[in-house]
């Protein structure tokens, strides 16, 4: 049976900082209890989610040194955030409080049931860690230790949503980039949000931050085509675009990939691959290709049932980070970076809300029952 998270982390671990590094904003999301609209529930659920967030903490509970930073009120939903990344791990000394009367960052979700799909509502205008700028952490302390750190382009796009005339995370983030040790890999998941900011201003802001630091991208192809117009093999930009690219076949992921790095001189690209057949069930796959050569694939597309998607592609990035972390960025890396990823992501979708509350063992079960071709069995 394979052993693929029997991993010695001392080697990540020896050390008194981190080796995993990210920062964002951590919203508050409100989901209707009662299973209402969101205009007329009077009963939520309130949890903390956030794409930077989720991924630190699958991490973190997979045993790697973990640390966050933000910017968050100093009030009980800061609090809430604080003590939610402890009780899983995350580091929480980067942190940056803000005044308690600054906002926290939300978001209003509706669960979708087929024919009718959820709904987001963004209210993150003038929060508090759209406002994480220079100046207000210290990077060298931070990153000492760090082997991966890891950005979004969400994150990026806050500015715009709130109509700043300056972009304060990209201040702190070409501050943390300067700050990195050697050999600290950088990875970006490009997660493009229209709500946020237009094409041309995500293309003119996030172009030059993979280009000039990126080691590895997470993507889509579809982001990609609609960007850039970069295609995937056989298929055109446009024919990806309009959601022609149904049956994609290994060569069309490579020459994907190939465009991909040689377009902004990446070191690896990984790319998600779901396809929704209802609200509640989806399939899932993924790949990553390395600039030489290096290419792994799922060995098939896997079922999801879902419960609750929203995290589902954090859960894989963090799954992907961990093959990195644990094996480098070579071919086993990217491989076991896949197959954990995978696993991870079908296992938080099947959870509501957006953080990944799963364990290494469950993820190893999955991982062997797929193996297997059966059932997986009762993790104890």
């Amino acid at each position: 049976m394979i052993q693929l998270l029997q991993d010695d982390l001392s080697a990540l671990t020896n050390a008194n900082g981190a080796a995993f590094v990210t920062f964002g904003e951590t919203m508050i999301r409100d989901t209707p209890a009662d299973r209402q609209r969101l205009e007329t529930t009077r009963q939520v659920y309130i949890n903390v989610a956030g794409s930077e967030f989720s991924i630190a903490t699958l991490l973190a509970r997979f045993g790697v040194p973990t640390a966050y930073v933000t910017r968050v009120p100093d009030n009980p939903y800061g609090w809430m955030l604080r003590d939610t990344a402890r009780a899983n791990g995350i580091q929480t000394d980067p942190f940056v409080w803000a005044n308690q009367a600054e906002p926290i960052g939300r978001y209003l979700y509706e669960l979708g049931r087929t024919p009718r799909p959820g709904v987001v509502w963004y209210q993150r205008m003038y929060s508090a860690a759209s406002r994480l700028g220079a100046g207000m952490v210290d990077w060298g302390r931070v990153l000492r230790d760090c082997r991966l750190f890891h950005t979004s382009g969400i994150s990026f796009g806050l500015a715009f949503h709130s109509g700043y005339d300056r972009n304060y995370l990209l201040e702190a983030f070409l501050e943390a980039v300067a700050a990195r040790p050697a050999g600290c890999l950088m990875g970006m998941d490009f997660n493009y949000r229209s709500t946020l900011w237009s094409e041309t201003d995500c293309t003119e802001t996030l172009t030059p931050l993979i280009t000039g630091y990126a080691d590895v991208l997470i993507t889509s192809i579809y982001d990609m085509a609609r960007h850039y117009g970069i295609g995937c093999g056989r298929y055109s930009a446009a024919a990806v675009s309009q959601g022609e690219a149904v049956e994609l076949h290994d060569d069309d992921l490579r020459a994907f990939g190939e465009a991909v790095t040689r377009r902004f001189d990446l070191r690896a690209v990984a790319v998600t691959l779901r396809r929704s057949e209802s609200s509640e069930h989806h399939l899932w796959e993924s790949a990553a290709i390395g600039r030489d050569g290096a290419f792994y694939r799922s060995a098939q597309p896997r079922e999801i049932y879902i419960t609750d998607r929203i995290g589902g592609g954090d859960a894989w990035n963090g799954g992907f980070y961990y093959g990195l972390l644990t094996d480098g960025l070579t071919a086993d890396g990217l491989t076991k970076g896949i197959r954990v990823g995978d696993a991870a992501t079908r296992l938080k979708q099947t959870l509501m809300f957006d953080l990944p509350l799963i364990t290494k063992a469950e993820v190893q079960a999955l991982l062997q029952a797929d193996e297997r071709g059966g059932q997986q069995q009762t993790v104890r």
